[in-house]
């Protein structure tokens, strides 16, 4: 199988886990949010581990401990993952999964957003109409819900955050995770032996600790799947995959979990989609003139 269609193949697998997401964490009720979320951190680094020493891939150890400022960017992005992961559990189990989706949908916009502010990107034209028809959107969406969709807008600014700062990081995924989780490892275990009795660990049969240590395997699998595929892919193309997950997470809150969806909320969404299809096309149309000159060059020699 040629690379590129390897590559996109993990890609669709990455996502299609993540968008599926809203399936598995319902399962580990009676659980609450946080519970959960400090199994999640330490299983997952169980997980990871586990790769690593299959790999035997160690060697990256050394050389991270002698750049505290990544192992600091690093600590910083277990932070904010703490926020997204603990915000989206808690909406997918208290019956948010539409809103949740929401979330991912602005993610790129917000990604935009930061370029601007925090980076001093200068966006094209085509870019503002997407991130003005976005902020459109979440007004249409607060005059709906009565208030801001804040479960969206935390997940998707934590989201971006966290890219954020793994771009600056410069540092593999599955080493990323690892250093994560070892930042989070301490208080998910001390919160862990803090619920004594409340603990629904072991307490509530076999298939849902099992469960609870599946938390760790279905993070760290779509994660690797996704590495695979960007080494892979062009950063396009995995820019238009990112979009499986938030259609799967609303098709789940609309058919699976029947959240109610009036025609306000239908008409903000609408609006959302817009502004997404706008910033694809854009992206396309950039990445084809970045091709261009190159294509004509080779082309002449």
């Amino acid at each position: 199988m040629p690379d590129l269609r390897r590559g996109v193949l993990f890609g669709v697998a990455a996502y299609v886990i993540w968008g599926l997401f809203p399936l598995y964490w319902p399962l580990l009720k009676p659980a609450g949010a946080v519970e959960i979320l400090a199994h999640r951190m330490v299983w997952s680094l169980v997980a990871v581990v586990v790769v690593l020493a299959v790999w035997r891939h160690w060697g990256w150890i050394r050389p991270l401990l002698r750049q505290p400022r990544k192992i600091g960017l690093l600590a910083l992005a277990a932070a904010v993952i703490t926020v997204n992961w603990g915000v989206y559990i808690y909406a997918v189990n208290t019956g948010h999964v539409v809103e949740s989706a929401l979330g991912y949908f602005i993610g790129p916009l917000v990604n935009v957003l930061f370029g601007v502010v925090l980076l001093k990107e200068r966006l094209r034209r085509t870019q503002w109409v997407a991130v003005g028809f976005g902020t459109l959107a979440v007004v249409v969406l607060t005059v709906d819900y009565g208030r801001p969709p804040w479960i969206a807008l935390v997940l998707a600014f934590s989201f971006g955050l966290y890219g954020l700062f793994k771009k600056q990081a410069n540092v593999g995924a599955t080493e990323s995770l690892t250093v994560e989780n070892l930042v989070l490892l301490v208080p998910a275990l001390i919160y862990l032996g803090t619920l004594g009795e409340a603990s629904t660990f072991g307490r509530e049969g076999v298939a849902h600790a099992l469960l609870l240590v599946g938390a760790g395997v279905v993070t760290a699998v779509p994660l690797l799947l996704f590495t695979a595929a960007a080494i892979r892919v062009p950063l396009s193309t995995v820019g238009l995959l990112q979009y499986i997950a938030p259609v799967l997470q609303f098709l789940c809150g609309v058919l699976v979990a029947h959240e109610v969806m009036p025609a306000s909320r239908w008409i903000g969404f609408s609006i959302v989609w817009l502004a997404l299809a706008v910033f694809a096309y854009d992206s396309i149309r950039a990445n084809q003139r970045a091709r261009s000159p190159r294509t004509l060059d080779h082309v002449v020699t």
